[in-house]
């Protein structure tokens, strides 16, 4: 499960992963974002808020989590990884490579700072 909120005076959306990742996780979140992307153009940014990574209930909650990525990365100028999971360092270093987002990782006592840096201009 995931639960989100789009903050509408800064269009930044949070995420939190609650248990393991599935399909219909992704395709509700898309419900959500996909109608204020076409009324806004884009999202503010991203802050994705976990202690730790739950992981995916199974390949199907993956490929859906990486068609998300790649359906939005484009109208996200911004991602904060607000976790201690260590699997947080890898996803800012390998998603430099494939997303437009610039990524920053910031433990989760830091979610203020992630904010702050989210809606820096």
């Amino acid at each position: 499960m995931i639960t989100y909120k789009i903050d509408a005076s800064t269009g930044v959306l949070t995420v939190q992963p609650k248990g393991k990742l599935e399909a219909g996780d992704f395709r509700n979140l898309s419900q959500t974002v996909n109608p204020y992307i076409e009324k806004e153009g884009r999202l503010g940014g991203l802050i994705i808020v976990t202690e730790k990574f739950p992981g995916w209930r199974d390949f199907s909650g993956l490929i859906e989590h990486m068609k998300f990525v790649h359906s939005h990365h484009r109208e996200i100028s911004k991602v904060a990884l607000v976790t201690d999971s260590k699997i947080a360092d890898f996803a800012e270093s390998l998603g430099k490579h494939f997303i437009k987002a610039s990524i920053k990782h910031f433990p989760f006592a830091e979610q203020k700072s992630a904010k702050d840096w989210i809606v820096q201009v």
